[in-house]
């Protein structure tokens, strides 16, 4: 069976606004941003709460009053086509008002968030409409002379001191270099639903680096092991769930399952009780939920 397909874009919000947090009184974080009444969004749009105020991290230092930003996962890359896209995105963003220029052009930005440096896309920039770039920060550029201010940011060229949420958003992290100031980060913040979206899509994503045991450090193994033996005993209540209601679907009573499954009466009772809510079709995922809403 086919592993979940890994969701980045929401890991990539979680980790935008981990970044900027420390102006989160400033900022205003909008997520798939629907630019007209037809569906249209962009990845997320950050609004400055407070006109003319100064964002100190590096990555909002270019930030403006509306700013839209679009995210490639790992595997992906921006185009020159894509380039275009996110132009139109602004533009509409700036023409969908009710007065004329209620958005002043001069207020908006574009950043482009990517793991890979779009060579043929700066290039293209750079012949057709003479655009300079410059690299104030690690991982952080600069693209002037278009239209609009542009930044893009390298996900793994930014600094893991200032940038480390957005630099941790791969598939490649090593141990020593990556996982040990990742672990420590993020060590006293499990409860935090921000926080526990990130590190849920970068457990899975470098499953394999915790699998083989024997390389990884101490500190990959005190990130990944609660992650994992959480996700572990789910499959195996999920696991028993099936089973039992494939057996609740033949007719037998709670005690007759408990002992062809050799599993505890109570356990099987409890499931039972919460699966006939489910009757005929026991869908095990809602049983699962309702379970895990009854012991909190």
């Amino acid at each position: 069976m086919n592993e979940k397909k890994l969701q980045w874009h929401p890991a990539f919000q979680a980790a935008i606004q981990i970044e900027l947090s420390e102006e989160k009184d400033a900022l205003q974080f909008l997520s798939e941003y629907n630019l007209s009444k037809k569906p249209l969004a962009i990845d997320t749009l950050i609004i400055k709460l407070e006109p003319g105020r100064k964002i100190k991290k590096n990555l909002g230092q270019i930030f403006r009053q509306h700013n839209i930003v679009e995210y490639k996962s790992p595997d992906d890359y921006f185009s020159i086509n894509d380039f275009y896209k996110v132009l139109g995105y602004l533009c509409l963003y700036q023409s969908e008002t009710e007065q004329i220029v209620e958005i002043p052009p001069e207020e908006l930005t574009i950043t482009m968030v990517t793991n890979h440096y779009p060579h043929k896309m700066i290039n293209h920039l750079k012949k057709r409409y003479h655009a300079v770039i410059t690299n104030p920060f690690p991982g952080i550029y600069y693209v002037t002379g278009l239209l609009f201010p542009l930044q893009l940011l390298i996900n793994h060229k930014l600094s893991k001191e200032d940038n480390l949420w957005l630099n941790s958003l791969r598939q490649d992290l090593t141990a020593a270099d990556d996982i040990a100031p990742l672990a420590k980060a993020y060590r006293g913040k499990e409860k935090s639903p921000l926080y526990a979206a990130f590190m849920d899509l970068v457990v899975r994503a470098n499953k394999k680096q915790y699998e083989e045991g024997q390389k990884m450090c101490d500190a990959l193994r005190e990130l990944f092991a609660d992650e994992l033996i959480e996700r572990e005993a789910a499959g195996e209540s999920k696991k028993l769930i099936l089973m039992i209601c494939k057996k609740l679907r033949k007719g037998k009573t709670p005690e007759t399952i408990a002992d062809d499954l050799e599993e505890d009466l109570s356990t099987v009772s409890e499931i039972c009780q919460v699966a006939r809510n489910f009757a005929p079709d026991y869908n095990c995922g809602s049983i699962y939920e309702e379970l895990q809403k009854r012991k909190k």
